[in-house]
């Protein structure tokens, strides 16, 4: 388990991939409140321009409320690069055979199957909290993050949707072949989950619930609204990686 977790890490390392992601969620983290500390400048900018098209300006209050809110558009494009730097992790394994020396040695399935999961999910985990320490930071520091609610439970409900995710791009991994068929696969499922989260009675325990933390800091909701889809999810994320434990088990590599 040791050496399989270094080879993952050397090889996040060594591909740059772990640099980029690395990057990309340190600028998100930047960018939430210095888009709310510019818009006001911007807005001043085009004033004249929207004014001779009939629309009026008014004094807008910044605060960190609007940072968070930057904050909950910009992770969900975090989590995509995520999982399209990830899609890959089984798959070129397959298409490459290095597995198969390790299996013939001895080594158990579920071993590599964990450090593989271990390795997307812990990265995961240190992004996104790097991602919301640099904007509670930035926050606390231009304005005051009382304003905002529940702005840790908030944060925990996309985490846990991002795990949910993790989840379910390790399971298609195992289904299938090619980076192609893991991002349709859990697109797809993502998707339809998505869509069955427009029925009211259904909504509060799927998993799209969670992508709704903005609303925990607005004050509209509070953590109780969440608690369903919260358990739902965490279930749906053991029995994803129970079923990926079973079939990568019975897999032909």
């Amino acid at each position: 388990m040791r050496a399989f977790l270094k080879k993952e890490w050397l090889e996040f390392t060594r591909t740059g991939r772990l640099w980029i992601l690395l990057l990309i969620f340190v600028l998100f983290g930047i960018m939430n409140p210095a888009m709310a500390k510019i818009t006001p400048w911007m807005m001043q900018v085009m004033s004249d321009s929207l004014a001779e098209a009939g629309f009026i300006l008014t004094d807008m209050k910044i605060d960190a409320m609007t940072s968070w809110t930057q904050f909950y558009k910009n992770i969900p494009i975090g989590l995509i690069i995520f999982v399209l730097f990830c899609s890959g992790s089984f798959t070129s394994e397959y298409q490459k055979g290095t597995l198969i020396p390790v299996i013939t040695k001895g080594m158990p399935r579920h071993t590599i199957l964990a450090a593989k999961t271990t390795m997307m999910m812990g990265l995961w985990t240190i992004l996104y909290m790097l991602c919301f320490g640099i904007t509670y930071g930035y926050n606390a520091y231009f304005w005051d993050n009382s304003i905002a609610e529940h702005v840790f439970g908030g944060a925990a409900c996309y985490w846990l949707f991002g795990m949910w995710i993790l989840a379910l791009l390790v399971f298609f991994s195992i289904l299938s072949r090619t980076n192609t068929q893991v991002l349709l696969g859990t697109g797809a499922m993502a998707f339809g989950i998505y869509l069955t989260g427009m029925f009211p009675k259904l909504s509060k325990y799927l998993p799209s619930r969670l992508m709704e933390g903005i609303t925990l800091l607005q004050g509209t909701t509070n953590p109780n609204d969440f608690m369903a889809a919260a358990v739902v999810t965490l279930l749906m994320v053991i029995l994803a990686i129970g079923m990926s434990v079973y079939f990568f088990d019975r897999k032909q590599i």
